[in-house]
């Protein structure tokens, strides 16, 4: 099949576009419940294969390790190779490796086929992005993001109670194999994706090799030192990365089409909104996984109030996710941006001191507020990396924009782990930090009004309105 001519401004025609967004829907589904299914099995994984707890956790880890060091090469080798191509075999590895859980009787085989399905799915997530600018009309790119921010949002809720209604009624390897029909949906109908035409350029392998070391070895010493590790191998860890990260960094500033895309964070705007997005993720996972130890502790909540507390937060996201994105598209993603980080930072504070003994509702329409902050930043500020690239590194683009998710959520993560070693973990301290680094991005959400850091008009901005080709 030859790659598609595909006009910046058209997008897919329809209805091929919907087929090709269902696709792309499917497959974002499936890379996050895998994520965060497993995190339910884990005691029965545990007695099951007869190890600690301590250790299963990394059935966890090593998925989320995996993801983020290979999201970035990937994204790499996808613009060469072409997206589609990409975007379907990742689908392809992640079914062959969930059919492999059916035959781990043991935790070193599981992690491995953990690591394969990681690799799947980075394959495809690296690419997403990428995809869901050339389904999508130019003026239509916000609302796209938008709508993928649902599903990444509803999957990430929905996981547990997935993971939860298959143990009840059938072994814990069903628990991933619950994931593999969105893979199959994501590829039946994977034919109607875009196929742009791929780089005629060589593929920097040392330079994906380092990447990876880089990304690998500073978050696996860092959650090495959070989890009681040693202090000084798990420092050896995280400097072994960052002198890697140096080496990596210096050799990439000679590389066309780099690798890590310091070529795109060059621009001011681009690297406010990586930066920003960074803090958003940390903060967002910060407050999400200290306020279940908080509720219980603090306030004597049962599992199940505590999940329906919780709740809002991610229906909130759903409802004004989509509608970010759409006014993304008309109005300057710096000025959404700094209302919802506006918006979140009073909601953490509210969070930070609550009534002495809350309710359900003094809870739930906090979280829901502050669910509502994050989710206008988020499509906003995702569109304008993506839109403001140059479209031949559109994959890159949207690579950065998944490599900064899950690498803040990990630090969000270890951060958290670190507040509860400190002893205050369960308290007001976690809303706290998270309204402050809301803060920042919310600053960097705001910064990128100003004319002197603007964007040049790109490929994209020249085929849409000129009022968005400063967001």
């Amino acid at each position: 099949m030859q790659p598609d001519q595909i006009s910046a401004a058209d997008g897919l025609p329809k209805p091929r576009r919907f087929v090709a967004i269902a696709a792309i829907s499917a497959g974002t589904a499936l890379t996050i419940i895998d994520g965060g299914i497993a995190t339910v099995a884990l005691p029965t994984i545990a007695r099951d294969l007869d190890v600690g707890s301590s250790a299963v956790v990394t059935v966890v880890t090593v998925y989320q390790l995996i993801l983020a060091m290979a999201l970035l090469p990937f994204s790499g080798l996808g613009g060469r190779i072409g997206l589609k191509r990409m975007y379907q075999y990742g689908q392809l590895i992640f079914t062959l490796a969930t059919l492999l859980c059916f035959f781990a009787k043991s935790l070193p085989f599981l992690l491995v086929v953990r690591a394969a399905q990681a690799l799947g799915a980075a394959a495809a997530l690296s690419v997403s992005s990428a995809l869901i600018r050339s389904i999508y009309p130019a003026k239509q790119l916000g609302r796209g993001l938008g709508i993928n921010g649902v599903v990444v949002s509803s999957s990430a809720a929905l996981a547990p109670t997935i993971g939860g209604l298959v143990l009840a009624i059938a072994p814990w390897p069903w628990v991933f194999a619950s994931a593999v029909p969105f893979a199959l949906l994501s590829l039946a109908l994977g034919r109607a994706l875009p196929e742009p035409r791929p780089q005629d350029a060589p593929f920097d392998v040392l330079g994906a090799v380092m990447c990876a070391a880089m990304i690998g070895l500073v978050i696996g010493g860092a959650e090495s030192a959070v989890h009681g590790d040693s202090p000084i191998v798990s420092a050896a860890i995280v400097l072994t990365g960052i002198a890697i990260g140096w080496v990596f960094v210096r050799r990439e500033r000679g590389e066309a089409s780099p690798i890590l895309p310091i070529d795109l964070l060059a621009r001011p705007v681009l690297a406010l909104s990586a930066i920003g997005a960074y803090t958003a993720f940390i903060a967002q996972m910060t407050l999400l996984l200290s306020t279940p130890f908080r509720l219980t502790h603090a306030y004597g909540f049962s599992a199940a109030e505590v999940g329906a507390a919780i709740a809002p937060w991610p229906l909130a996201n759903m409802v004004v996710a989509p509608l970010s994105g759409w006014l993304s598209d008309r109005y300057p993603a710096g000025l959404l941006g700094g209302i919802g980080m506006g918006v979140s930072i009073c909601a953490l504070l509210l969070l930070a001191f609550m009534p002495a003994d809350p309710g359900y509702f003094d809870i739930a329409w906090r979280m829901a507020l502050c669910g509502s902050g994050f989710g206008m930043f988020m499509a906003p500020n995702a569109r304008l990396i993506i839109g403001s690239a140059p479209r031949e590194r559109a994959a890159a683009a949207g690579g950065l924009v998944s490599t900064v998710r899950l690498v803040g959520q990990t630090t969000g993560a270890t951060l958290v782990a670190a507040l509860l070693a400190m002893g205050v973990g369960a308290g007001t301290t976690p809303p706290l930090v998270a309204a402050g680094l809301a803060l920042v991005a919310g600053l960097c959400s705001l910064s990128r009004l100003r004319p002197s850091i603007r964007n040049p008009p790109t490929e994209e901005t020249q085929d849409v309105q000129p009022a968005q080709q400063t967001r």
